[in-house]
């Protein structure tokens, strides 16, 4: 019998019990009664293996390698676990895309067809479940798990992973290290209650409907947000043209920039933005006539701890907002190793890979916080509205020329002097002021229209548990 001690908590668990996991986490006295209530279960109850045609991952080729393409005509969409979500949508504008002949060969057991059940196994957003609801090619990533399923309903298993019953599992499954982790053979042994095909059909219409009213309250929350993007540009005088991508154009080879000789940065549709930009009321200037301090977060390795330093990744970080409902924590020996990527109230953070141009003020509930690799802090002077800033530089046209700056990469990213160079339109601050009072007040709205979205979905999964647990 081996003693463990877990915060505090003592508990014993015989050696005959072991499953091949040595880990106190997976032993929590909590997870092994929960198991155990299965037994009580009205209905039939299943591992997932034993109801699954195939369970399987796919591989990550090396970044930026051979096996990627840029042609997006002729190249299968390579989804990863950051991609995937409860409501089945997946912005095919925004994935990688790797080579026919690699999807057909080396990764043609991770194929997705429609219908297939797909399950976050690693990193940040583990235990999310979607399901593909696509005819298009597509492939995944070796943090995804793919569960196809042609006996049982797949939407009926989306919903039971989704609930409290199968996120307790998975919550169980989740290694409690640095890059949190789920197998295969784990997944395939995750159990899953089956009632009747009625019952079944219940639960797959409560949370669809839940999911279509969620749809409705998004759509009213997208609608108010893009009018705060048309009142930002209207109260700068900004009108915005038709922008759209050309397929054939020519460039003078003396406007060529030496940095740059990827066509899509020379696209016609920037020149005509920057016009509209010019032709507002307000005097365009540098955002580096107001920073007084700027540099790259720390890249540290993924040494987190329960208490700590308080670290914001680029998942914290959201269009005028700090997220601060997932922060984690590194040693405090780190501490003189992070130097000085820490941030202080009023400082603002952007997201320099992956989902780039992202930018917040940082608020005073994250005073002190350090700032990961994936992100720039810069730190304005008081002759500019930190505020009005975040707001102008998350506004859509804004972010064309983000975007812009990251191309001609697989793993596009900006840098210092690409935010030294951003150009903004600079109004009295008075004006400025106007501008960040009015869209707090339209913001309110969109964060009211959101959660109330959560909580319709959130009720829907609860109703669904105490179905499935009969």
């Amino acid at each position: 019998m081996t003693d463990v001690k877990v915060k505090n908590k003592c508990f014993s668990v015989w050696n005959s019990k072991l499953e091949g996991r040595i880990d106190p986490h997976y032993y929590k006295p909590e997870f092994i009664s929960f198991i155990k209530s299965f037994d009580d279960s009205p209905f039939e109850v299943r591992d997932l293996f034993e109801i699954a045609e195939k369970i399987t991952s796919g591989a990550t080729p090396k970044s930026g390698g051979s096996a990627y393409t840029k042609d997006y005509s002729t190249g299968v969409p390579f989804i990863r676990s950051g991609e995937i979500s409860e409501d089945e949508k997946i912005d095919f504008e925004d994935v990688l895309f790797i080579k026919k002949d690699v999807h057909n060969n080396k990764l043609k057991s991770s194929k997705l067809k429609r219908g297939d059940i797909l399950i976050a196994i690693v990193g940040a957003t583990i235990g999310q479940v979607s399901l593909y609801n696509f005819d298009r090619e597509a492939n995944i990533n070796q943090a995804i798990a793919l569960v196809r399923s042609e006996n049982i309903n797949p939407s009926y298993i989306k919903a039971f992973l989704l609930s409290g019953v199968g996120q307790k599992q998975l919550e169980r499954m989740k290694r409690p290290v640095a890059r949190a982790n789920i197998n295969l053979d784990e997944i395939g042994k995750i159990k899953i209650i089956l009632p009747s095909i009625e019952i079944q059909n219940k639960v797959v219409k409560i949370m669809e409907s839940a999911y279509k009213a969620k749809a409705e309250k998004e759509k009213q929350a997208d609608e108010i947000f893009s009018s705060i993007d048309d009142y930002v540009l209207d109260e700068l005088g900004i009108k915005v043209p038709k922008l759209e991508d050309k397929m054939c154009y020519a460039v003078n080879a003396g406007n060529c920039e030496d940095s740059r000789v990827d066509s899509y940065y020379y696209q016609p549709k920037f020149k005509i933005a920057e016009q509209a930009i010019s032709k507002g009321k307000y005097k365009i200037e540098k955002l580096s006539n107001y920073i007084e301090n700027i540099h790259y977060g720390a890249s540290l390795k993924n040494d987190y701890v329960d208490s700590g330093i308080r670290l914001l990744r680029i998942l914290n970080l959201k269009p005028n907002k700090i997220d601060l409902s997932n922060v984690i924590f590194l040693p405090e020996d780190k501490r003189k190793e992070l130097g000085n990527c820490f941030v202080k109230e009023g400082d603002l953070l952007i997201s320099r890979s992956g989902t780039v141009g992202v930018v917040s003020v940082i608020p005073k509930e994250a005073n002190g916080f350090a700032f990961g690799s994936f992100m720039i802090k810069f730190v304005l002077n008081e002759k500019i509205n930190k505020h009005y800033v975040s707001i102008w530089l998350n506004n859509k046209l804004a972010r064309l020329f983000t975007l812009r700056e990251k191309i001609g990469a697989i793993q596009g990213n900006i840098t210092i002097s690409t935010i030294e160079n951003f150009q903004i339109p600079t109004p009295a601050l008075n004006i400025q002021n106007k501008i960040v009072e009015n869209f707090n007040k339209k913001y309110l709205e969109v964060e009211k229209l959101r959660n109330e979205a959560i909580n319709i979905v959130k009720e829907a999964k609860s109703q669904v548990e105490k179905i499935i647990l009969g």
